[in-house]
């Protein structure tokens, strides 16, 4: 997650505009579709010079960077809804990543966080494509557009052709499967579908190219046998599931057709019922341990991100304890979840972009984009843990719980129904112990979401006296210095001396529950120094007493 406001200050640091940073005025108004044009810029722009993404800012000042403020859409959901509005009139419906408002002395500043053009697709607005000299607007020039075209299959491996592979290689029956699906796509083409043989079909799907197969086509339809034609790559997914000791009781083993490969793996998963225990009305009787939804985009997830140049084969562990882990080779190209949740759009990057287009023709993906958006939600809605992603290794691992963790956080966010996605992603760290950055503390700190100080922090007063929990707050709260320092002082006035094992008997019960032991033990050293540098108590002989005149 971005600190905005750094982010703000290292903005306009920069001596001048380029052609990924735009500043505007914008004190009243800005135009819509002259906005859209920058956004197609800018865009293109960030795709040309490598850039992450591009930025276009309102209410600062070109010349000299000064914030002179912006009342332009002061309706934060009207502000949002920008995002649709842009969207509707791009290439692939490609919007702003984030954004972002910053409220300053000097006046209101907006930060519009646009990304990069996808490899080989200039993004265009309203038709046309616009890009950036210097810092004058203009459209795209010739040298540029076919720069961006050209890569096209440059680093996009599911778009290469088997040389060797021919219609015969593909299976008859992954084939009448992906035109159901495609028919189902495209429900006004179901009587043109019908007359074409395999092979327009195959082309009208963008499975093939002008009746060559592709990787994508092996993939996805071609027979079990033809897994050699992609070599060095692997067509492979491997169910293992483990028992509550993590130790393997059965596996199998699917190879392509892709296609029809996902339904027997999903099969193999035992989505058993969770039952609630009884707690009210605040949740549903039963339901099942892993949404169907869940299951079919994560697997698909996988299909459509594997790095398959690094010969690996994608894994579905499940665990009897009511976990579900899929793995997949390659690094995860948005960088973080936190940014494909935030952006709740299309991602402009993928690694196989020619697969994931097919798949999205086949119905095997509803859009590309907001699906793992919807597996958060989903979770959420059941009270489960959110999925958690682990990037690292050059892996992408998901863990999906399938049963509630802790019945209390649970019912903390069924009697909260006003907090967002994004509140329940941090707060849903906190139950996992993750760390948090100073961005994220700073947002639960103004919500009074919680308390404590960094890392070890607790539930909030204001959410414990929502939720019923005011027993675990005052447990994860515990003492506070003062109240320690004062037990440390009537010990010694009742008892003359004292060791410090002695006060860590009497005190490390009622620290806070946050604490570890030696957290604990480090609080009540910390204490007694502070009371010497005080002067209220001194050390002699091993021992802790009154100062004189005490």
């Amino acid at each position: 997650m971005i600190d905005i406001e750094a982010k703000l200050d290292d903005l306009r640091s920069q001596i001048s505009e380029t052609e990924v940073l735009e500043f505007k005025e914008a004190k009243n108004n800005y135009d819509s579709k002259k906005l859209g044009k920058y956004f197609s810029a800018l865009s293109n722009e960030a795709n040309l010079s490598g850039k992450e993404d591009a930025w276009l800012i309102f209410g600062i000042k070109d010349k000299d960077k000064s914030i002179v403020g912006t009342q332009f859409r002061t309706d934060t959901a009207k502000l949002q809804n920008l995002k649709a509005e842009i969207a509707d009139k791009t290439t692939h419906r490609i919007t702003f990543r984030e954004i972002y408002e910053v409220n300053t002395r000097q006046g209101r500043v907006i930060l519009f966080q646009i990304p990069p053009a996808p490899k080989g697709i200039p993004v265009a607005w309203e038709g046309h494509y616009y890009g950036r000299d210097g810092e004058q607007l203009n459209a795209l020039n010739l040298e540029e557009l076919e720069r961006i075209r050209k890569q096209a299959g440059e680093d996009d491996w599911s778009i290469g052709i088997c040389e060797q592979a021919t219609l015969s290689d593909l299976s008859e029956e992954a084939i009448l499967k992906a035109r159901e699906l495609y028919a189902v796509k495209n429900p006004a083409l179901l009587e043109e579908i019908k007359q074409w043989d395999d092979m327009t079909f195959l082309n009208k799907a963008k499975i093939c190219i002008k009746g060559r197969i592709t990787h994508t086509a092996i993939l996805l339809l071609g027979k079990p046998e033809s897994e050699s034609l992609i070599n060095p790559a692997v067509a492979k997914i491997s169910w293992i599931l483990k028992d509550r000791d993590n130790i393997e009781k059965d596996y199998a083993h699917f190879c392509c057709p892709f296609l029809l490969s996902i339904e027997k793996v999903h099969k193999k998963i035992r989505n058993l019922k969770y039952r609630y225990l009884p707690g009210g009305s605040l949740f549903p009787d039963e339901v099942d341990s892993y949404d169907p939804y869940i299951i079919r985009e994560a697997l698909n997830n996988c299909i459509a991100h594997q790095d398959y140049t690094l010969g690996g084969k994608i894994n579905v562990i499940e665990n009897e304890d009511s976990i579900l882990i899929f793995v997949n080779m390659g690094s995860f190209i948005p960088r973080t979840i936190e940014n494909v949740i935030t952006a709740d759009a299309p991602e402009p990057q993928y690694r196989n972009w020619f697969l994931a287009n097919a798949m999205v023709n086949l119905n095997m993906i509803d859009t590309i984009g907001s699906g793992i958006r919807r597996m958060f939600t989903i979770q959420k809605r059941k009270f489960f843990p959110l999925p958690e992603y682990t990037l690292t290794n050059n892996q992408v691992k998901v863990v999906i719980t399938g049963k509630v963790l802790d019945m209390n956080y649970a019912k903390q966010l069924a009697q909260m129904p006003e907090l967002s996605l994004d509140d329940i992603m941090l707060l849903d760290k906190i139950q996992k112990h993750k760390p948090l950055n100073n961005a994220e503390i700073r947002k639960l700190r103004q919500k009074r979401l919680i308390e404590g100080r960094k890392p070890n922090f607790h539930i909030s007063s204001h959410v414990a006296g929502k939720t019923g929990q005011k027993a675990d707050y005052m447990s994860l709260k515990g003492i506070d210095d003062n109240y320690c320092k004062k037990m440390i002082i009537d010990y010694l006035r009742e008892f003359s001396k004292g060791k410090r094992a002695d006060f860590e008997k009497v005190l490390l019960d009622k620290l806070p529950d946050v604490l570890d032991e030696q957290q604990k033990k480090n609080r009540i050293k910390s204490n007694l120094q502070s009371l010497r540098k005080e002067g209220i108590i001194c050390f002699e002989g091993k021992r802790w007493k009154m100062s004189e005149g005490r």
